[in-house]
């Protein structure tokens, strides 16, 4: 064998070593995949993990000079921004510099290497053995520098890259007051390529033509016998082979169509993903390769079904948009998420949830999580951040360049179907002579990036601005922001109808109309409806009110509610921050019903409030709003209603009710019936339950509304009964540890830490312990945390929460009461009746969700909660005849022991869960 050939195999075994003792250590660092599923090569070297890290610029600059990291005294965990947990790096500075040793493969000898870097705020130099080899200005996007010419095959060399963080009004931040996200923040990785390459691939599909237009960015100019290779990796098409021809063999940018047989649309039930390989071609020879993907499928807008307003459209059908705003951070590593398996889940819970889409908020995206979106089937509305200053130019051209290369970076992600440029004006107003406003120049500077961003991706919808100050000037969609309480929906979204027509300047500014584009909202809750906004709430209660009102609303085509997940500041998402789960508490009405059912296709709006109070005995009816938002036939579908109820001693009951044959047709949006029921003669709450059902039995919806009677009768037994009630403020004694409060006049009574409840009953002379066989204590109670805003002792900071500003307590704000989790607050009661010790029960949390309906029922409407959603457990005591005395008063007990600190709540007959005050029963012989 002659030499060469054997020297040649002998590099190539050790190339293959290097590679795959390389790939072997990927697996250990965080984030090990490639970051760009949708523009991949094979030939590539992650960098995250460990690297040398100082703040000492002087020990950098030494470092450098010497090409010696050994004075750089940190240990950084990249890619994670330092001053988070995953990174190991406190926040101390706002300049750093990270260190490490990198070898590149012999097998890459006649390749040329980049560094690529997904991400880094904000003003990056990158250093390669001593030598300055690039830098950058931009925190959101990709770069990347080539090293070919330094590169020593085979040896350690030293990377440093520089990061000057130095906030500034006039560069775009975002909401990274939620988390710094300072300095590297995405993989960075080395990369080997052709000597011509391929740096974009762009596919525009076209499925009304079975078709998809290509566009392919190189480098270089083509080489004369170069050419383009198209493989479709499974299957579905031949491999297609382009050769620059015309003006385009004058051009580093190439455009042609390639017409697909049978193509596979890209939809939210079925997103089918093409796979494909782009190589450069001399010959036989592969000079580059990518792998990217592309989902076929065509975002535009129409009108919705037998109406002439707008919807937005997904393969030519109306889709009824039922989005999240993503805030898209984590707690432990801000902008960036610990691993792929989280990044999936964050879809995976929109889904679950039975949204159909996530609006990235403020943050050009990790691409990895847009490819799940891609991968799984989410609509993805994509923010570009915004700078907190005002528009002058430098805060304009940061912003242009990332908007630039945001769309170019994820100009391929199907998930992707609308970009919006702006929000709530941020960023956009000029203040003058004391004046601060939006003023004509930057509205028109705002137009022109409309313009700019439509042409740089005709494919896509573009929002000039997603608006709280009604203020837009030209957009595909003719969205809004509003926070109300759920009391206030209905009225707020008829308004908004009525002021949606062709040519209506409601929502624009300064004479700009309304073109048409379909109506919907782009942020809503209940967070900043109430004074103060909520801090941590049930907000199901609130969202469920919002929710029967956009079903009962069809030109409105859809909304968008805040939030995903907590925030620093917020704390209505559907989990919690660390993406635990919280508790709606639907269930305890329908059985299977959660949050998820306020979202399904086959939806049954009732045309009344959720909670009322009724006559005991009348009959109510109850109209029924279908909103059937799709062309999916179920085939025949009923309408079954059942009634159940609790009655003032929390006995629970159901009665079947009545079934309503609905007939079905796409889109129908109308009343589709009455729905009639009796209500009981009893004194209670009472749940009148409606599930839409097909043909075979599968529940299709849920939903329910609740009625209170209080002018009925007491509870009816099998045997005689005598209640005698007491209220849980008429105590005529209470010693707490910590603190003891009322709620709403007494509606409900909290004591802290340990201590006791001690009330009075009067005898009542119609009962006769002789004739009484059994007597009980009823009542409802739960464990009493001490919340901030019931800790006198606490104060509380003020500030800009988007800043990083601010008491970050959940639990601090006035309207606060926290959502039920997975982290209860336990406590104990024990019952005493005239000194005999009857008994105790475990109270397992001190919960709030929609269990707590009455609690919601009893707030007045004025824009503040009371402890709003909580309520307590059904406790029953057997008191010993013996510890009654006939003809004296009652001394009655509730107490929390001393040790236990899990505090007391006793709640009356109109707040809570249970329509009782604390109840003894006596039942007769």
């Amino acid at each position: 064998m002659p030499k060469t050939t054997e020297m040649k195999k002998v590099l190539q075994t050790v190339a293959v070593l290097i590679l795959t003792a390389s790939a072997m250590a990927q697996q250990n660092i965080p984030l090990p995949e490639h970051p760009r599923p949708d523009f991949e090569r094979k030939e590539w070297i992650n960098l995250n993990g460990k690297w040398a890290f100082t703040f000492d610029s002087r020990t950098a600059e030494a470092g450098i000079a010497a090409n010696d990291l050994s004075g750089f005294g940190l240990t950084i965990n990249v890619p994670f921004p330092w001053g988070s947990k995953l990174s190991g790096v406190a926040n101390d500075g706002d300049k750093g510099y990270y260190g490490r040793s990198v070898v590149v493969p012999e097998s890459w000898r006649d390749k040329r290497i980049f560094i690529v870097v997904g991400a880094c705020e904000w003003d990056t130099k990158v250093w390669f053995d001593g030598a300055l080899i690039g830098d950058h200005r931009g925190g959101y996007t990709p770069f990347e520098f080539e090293l070919t010419d330094r590169v020593q095959f085979g040896k350690a060399q030293n990377i440093v890259v520089g990061a000057d963080d130095t906030p500034s009004d006039h560069r775009l931040y975002g909401k990274q007051g939620y988390g710094d996200a300072r300095g590297i923040w995405q993989t960075v990785y080395l990369e080997a390529r052709g000597d011509n390459y391929i740096d974009y691939v762009h596919f525009s599909p076209d499925i009304d033509r079975s078709a998809v237009k290509v566009e392919v960015g190189l480098d270089r100019l083509p080489a004369k016998n170069e050419r383009l290779r198209l493989h479709f990796a499974n299957g579905e098409q031949q491999d297609f082979s382009y050769a620059a021809k015309g003006k385009d063999v004058k051009s580093k940018v190439q455009r042609f169509e390639i017409k697909l047989d049978n193509q596979h649309l890209w939809d939210l039930d079925d997103p089918y993903l093409y796979d494909i390989e782009v190589s450069i071609a001399d010959g036989d020879k592969t000079v580059d390769r990518v792998s990217t993907y592309f989902g076929q499928r065509k975002i535009g807008a129409a009108p919705f079904p037998g109406a002439t307003y707008q919807y937005v459209t997904l393969n030519n059908k109306p889709v009824y948009l039922q989005l999240t705003l993503d805030q898209s951070y984590h707690p432990d590593g801000f902008y960036t998420f610990p691993s792929d398996n989280f990044m999936r889940d964050e879809i995976l819970l929109s889904k679950r949830l039975g949204l159909n889409g996530n609006r990235i908020h403020i943050k050009v995206e990790v691409p990895r999580k847009l490819y799940w979106a891609d991968k799984l089937g989410l609509l993805i509305m994509a923010d570009t951040p915004n700078f907190w200053g005002e528009p002058d130019d430098d805060a304009q051209a940061d912003w242009e360049y990332c908007m630039r290369n945001q769309l170019k970076r994820d100009f391929n992600h199907p998930s992707v179907f609308a970009w919006v440029n702006f929000n709530e004006t941020w960023g956009l107003f000029t203040t003058r002579d004391g004046k601060r406003a939006y003023r004509t120049e930057t509205q028109d500077w705002v137009r022109r990036m409309y313009l700019e961003t439509k042409k740089l991706d005709p494919t896509r919808l573009v929002e000039d601005n997603s608006p709280c100050n009604r203020d837009h000037v030209v957009s595909d969609l003719n969205s809004w922001h509003m926070y109300l309480p759920g009391y206030e929906w209905a009225a707020a979204i008829r308004k908004e109808v009525e002021n949606t027509y062709l040519g209506s300047t409601w929502n624009y500014i300064d004479g700009n109309k309304q073109t048409g584009a379909p109506m919907f909202n782009s942020e809503c809750g209940n967070v900043w409806g109430y004074d103060g906004s909520t801090g941590d709430v049930d907000y199901t209660w609130d969202y469920h009110i919002m929710m029967n009102a956009f079903r009962s609303n069809p030109l409105c085509a859809g909304w968008l509610y805040t939030e995903h997940h907590d925030v620093i500041n917020e704390w209505n998402g559907y989990v919690r921050y660390d993406r635990s789960p919280k508790y709606d508490g639907m269930d305890a009405f329908v059985p299977g019903m959660s949050i998820a059912d306020l979202h399904t296709l086959y939806y049954i709006a009732p045309q009344t409030e959720l909670c009322s109070e009724a006559k005991a005995g009348s009959t109510v009816e109850i109209p029924l709003f279908a909103s059937f938002m799709t062309d999916k036939d179920p085939g025949p579908v009923r309408i079954e209603t059942s009634l159940k109820g609790w009655d003032a001693l929390g006995n629970e009951s159901t009665e079947q009710g009545a079934t309503y044959p609905v007939a079905f047709k796409p889109y129908r949006n109308e009343i589709v019936t009455h729905a009639k029921t009796v209500i009981p003669e009893q004194n209670g709450l009472y749940a009148l339950r409606f599930e839409l059902k097909n043909a075979a039995g599968m529940t299709l919806g849920r939903n329910f509304v609740l009625f209170v009677v209080k002018d009925g009768q007491k509870p009816v037994s099998a045997r005689n009964i005598d209640l005698v009630t007491v209220e849980p403020s008429r105590f005529d004694r209470a010693q707490w540890s910590v603190k003891q409060w009322d709620v709403l006049d007494g509606l409900k009574v909290n004591g802290a830490g340990s201590g006791y409840f001690e009330y009075t009953v009067p005898w009542n002379p119609d009962i006769s312990l002789q004739r009484t066989e059994s007597v009980m204590l009823v009542f409802e109670a739960s464990a009493k945390k001490l919340f901030g805003k019931d800790n006198d002792a606490l104060t509380v900071e003020s500030g800009d929460f988007m800043l990083g500003k601010g008491t970050h307590d959940a639990s601090i704000n006035p309207n606060a009461y926290p959502m039920t989790g997975t982290q209860p607050f336990p406590s104990l009661v024990k019952v005493s009746v005239n000194g005999v010790v009857c008994g105790e029960a475990v109270l397992p949390d001190d919960p709030a969700d929609h269990r707590g309906v009455l609690s919601w029922f009893a707030q007045p409407h004025d824009r503040k909660l009371r402890e709003a959603g909580s309520y307590g457990y059904l406790v029953r005591v057997v008191v010993p005849r013996q510890a009654l005395i006939e003809g004296q008063d009652i001394r009655i007990r509730l107490e929390t022991p001393d040790g236990i600190n899990g505090g007391l709540a006793i709640y009356g007959k109109d707040f809570g869960r249970y329509p009782l005050d604390p109840t003894l029963v006596f039942i007769g012989r």
